[in-house]
């Protein structure tokens, strides 16, 4: 779960830096995030030895094949991109963001993909794709309304554009939630039935809170909305944390 979580943030976040408006916000912003995304390529490497999947005596067979190299790879593009963006390099900043992503992204189709379940291959990719998202869409989004403490001449634009990213997010997530009821076998205890609780919770939850950031965001209240935004990063997180829990029960994504 620890590599899967690292892979889906690392992904989530990088999306999230190379859709934004990044002219209007300071570099000191990205630099930061890069650093939190080399922390966790690293935590990714060091702990891929639990991802679920097909083994043989050398360990897991994805793992063995792809992964260390792309976990290693990641943390490698994202320190190079904080110290760009320390000197200021936007240009050269903005690729190794891109760089991050596109790694991150195929460490999230490679752990993925030899899962075989009643489920068909591409939903499974879909939904970890979809879950780094979310995720790291919340995380982004709430550390940029943070930054805003610091930084209080940026406009407000950036942090209403993640915003509304963020709410695209957890449509498609709950979409994708929903959809999983075509193929998920019948709950047979009731455990299963809190997570299940817990899962939508998470998404029904931020669906309610994201309007409210942007009605905040009118009178330019920064703290505010990220106080909200706050409360958003704990619902989606119990959500994703509990529907792992359920997609390692049931072998189903949720």
């Amino acid at each position: 779960m620890i590599p899967q979580f690292a892979l889906r943030l690392m992904f989530g976040m990088s999306l999230t830096w190379c859709v934004m408006p990044k002219r209007e916000v300071t570099s000191g912003f990205f630099r930061i995030q890069m650093l939190v995304t080399m922390g966790l390529g690293v935590l990714a490497s060091l702990t891929l030895s639990q991802l679920d999947g097909p083994t043989t005596e050398a360990g897991p067979v994805v793992a063995t094949k792809w992964l260390y190299a792309i976990t290693i790879g990641t943390a490698v593009a994202s320190f190079l991109g904080s110290v760009m963006w320390t000197l200021e390099r936007r240009a050269a900043g903005v690729r190794y963001a891109w760089a991050v992503l596109l790694a991150s992204g195929a460490g999230l189709v490679a752990a993925t993909w030899h899962k075989e379940t009643g489920v068909p291959t591409w939903f499974h990719v879909v939904s970890e794709l979809s879950g780094g998202w979310i995720i790291g869409g919340a995380i982004s989004t709430m550390l940029l309304g943070h930054w805003y403490l610091t930084a209080t001449g940026m406009p407000i634009a950036p942090l209403q554009q993640l915003n509304g990213l963020l709410l695209m997010a957890v449509i498609v997530r709950t979409l994708l939630a929903a959809a999983v009821f075509f193929w998920a076998p019948h709950f047979t205890l009731l455990t299963q039935w809190v997570w299940l609780a817990l899962r939508w919770g998470g998404l029904i939850g931020p669906l309610i809170l994201v309007p409210m950031v942007f009605r905040i965001l009118r009178y330019r209240n920064t703290q505010s909305a990220t106080g909200v935004l706050y409360a958003i990063d704990i619902l989606i997180f119990l959500g994703e944390a509990t529907a792992a829990l359920l997609a390692h029960d049931l072998k189903c994504p949720f």
